[in-house]
């Protein structure tokens, strides 16, 4: 089978491998979507510390069933049988330390991803580990929702649980910094599931913030890379600054951005993480203190929120299919890379095993 593999960074092959064998604690999925994000492209250049080489990249997977381990509907209380579509959480938790017990899933200190320490899915097929079904994180793909779509449910789900931490109100005016992918789940959640309005969109990149504005239509989209974005905010909000304030992008000043331009009691997101080799901002903490500011940080999600997002997604509630605006099959995988590099499109999917139009749903 065809399969993605990491050796160093700017070494990743695509390369013909043995197909993954199932264990009896295990399921085996044909992958039909993985698609990709800014945390593969950083790992393309750089490498990740819980990645060790050789390993198949990719952890926003949908398949389906083809082998179901002799062991597993007895062990996880399950019903898999093969032919089942299901979405792979990517973010594993070992649901037994105390941040699990705590039902804290998205931090647990014993995280393991797919991707990382598992084969992941740029590949034909793919292993669902054992560890996985342990935490309940196979989900069923609902029968209206594509494999593209429920690809898409894992990075939904990060923004999911950011979002529950920052306790939205109908009619709280939010920004949202960064116009990929997340930022418009970002706009969309707040929106469908808060009644959050109205909703600023901020991007360094005109063509960006143009295609993505296009979809997910917020009241305004400001380009920081040619305006006072703090000072544009504060003039839209009549000078009270925004109540929510999301940073989706891995860029320092945005999150000094953020605090400067929150309103009293205001709560903000560091949703996207920084640069490892410069991840410190300037605070004014009077500003924090004095308007009294909520600051969250963002890792992740929990196997829960992967289920709420299929289910947002199915009933329309929050949309993802038109925020998939290139898929690429796996002989082209590489350059779904570049794309993604290049902010050429909103979200790229990858089908290693697509399925042919007229055949059901894909």
């Amino acid at each position: 089978m065809k399969a993605l593999r990491y050796y160093a960074p700017e070494d990743v092959r695509l390369e013909d491998v043995p197909e993954p064998q199932c264990g009896p604690d295990e399921v085996k999925i044909r992958v039909r979507n993985c698609s990709t994000c800014g945390t593969d492209v950083k790992i393309f250049h750089n490498g990740h510390q819980n990645l060790t080489p050789p390993r198949t990249l990719g952890h926003e997977v949908a398949g389906e069933i083809v082998e179901v381990g002799a062991e597993v509907n007895a062990t996880y209380g399950a019903t898999w049988q093969v032919g089942d579509r299901v979405q792979v959480i990517a973010a594993v938790p070992c649901g037994e330390c105390h941040e699990c017990r705590k039902g804290w899933m998205a931090v647990c200190q014993n995280q393991t991803s797919i991707g990382y320490q598992y084969d992941g899915g740029f590949a034909e097929y793919m292993i669902v580990p054992r560890q996985v079904l342990k935490v309940d994180g196979l989900n069923r793909i609902p029968d209206n929702v594509g494999y593209d779509e429920a690809s898409a449910a894992e990075p939904f789900a990060c923004a999911i649980n950011a979002q529950d931490l920052l306790g939205i109100e109908e009619g709280d005016t939010v920004v949202v910094f960064g116009a990929g992918p997340i930022g418009c789940m970002h706009i969309r959640i707040a929106r469908g599931v808060h009644g959050a309005g109205p909703i600023y969109l901020v991007d360094v990149n005109e063509h960006r913030l143009k295609i993505s504005a296009d979809a997910v239509h917020p009241d305004e989209t400001i380009n920081a890379a040619e305006v006072d974005v703090v000072a544009r905010v504060m003039e839209l909000t009549g000078g009270r600054g925004a109540d929510v304030i999301i940073t989706a992008t891995a860029a320092n000043i945005t999150q000094e951005q953020a605090i400067a331009m929150a309103a009293r009691n205001g709560r903000i997101s560091f949703f996207g993480g920084l640069p490892k080799t410069n991840p410190t901002i300037t605070c004014d903490s009077n500003v924090v203190h004095y308007r009294q500011l909520h600051i969250h940080g963002a890792n992740g999600s929990a196997p829960e929120h992967n289920k709420r997002a299929l289910q947002y997604i199915s009933t329309g509630q929050v949309p993802v299919k038109d925020l998939i605006t290139r898929h690429i099959p796996i002989d082209n995988v590489l350059e779904a890379f570049d794309i993604v590099k290049k902010g050429e499109a909103i979200k790229v999917t990858v089908e290693p095993s697509a399925v042919a139009v007229g055949t059901g749903v894909h």
